[in-house]
């Protein structure tokens, strides 16, 4: 199997599970659950989307900005693509 068929069937993956997490701190506003159980919960959310987010990422530097590079085809912009796209992710 292809590796970005490969990629792309996990993000998929994890993204299902990443809506199975939404879903469940949904349900846990609505029953008046404990916030600070709540607080994990969206936490872990978080945590499972920023690691898709970085998946992501990666993916891109090793696929599309390593090609532009090598090509010499608008590496500059692909170098300042990426900056502005680390600064977006990281940005809170």
């Amino acid at each position: 199997m292809d590796k970005s068929v490969e990629q792309r069937k996990s993000l998929l993956r994890r993204l299902k599970r990443i809506e199975g997490q939404i879903r469940g701190i949904h349900r846990m506003i609505e029953e008046d659950k404990y916030c600070v159980d709540i607080l994990v919960q969206v936490a872990a959310a978080r945590a499972a989307l920023d690691k898709v987010g970085l998946a992501l990422l990666e993916g891109h530097t090793r696929d599309c900005l390593i090609e532009a590079i090598k090509k010499e085809e608008h590496s500059e912009k692909a170098i300042n693509e990426l900056m502005d796209l680390l600064l977006k992710f990281v940005k809170k």
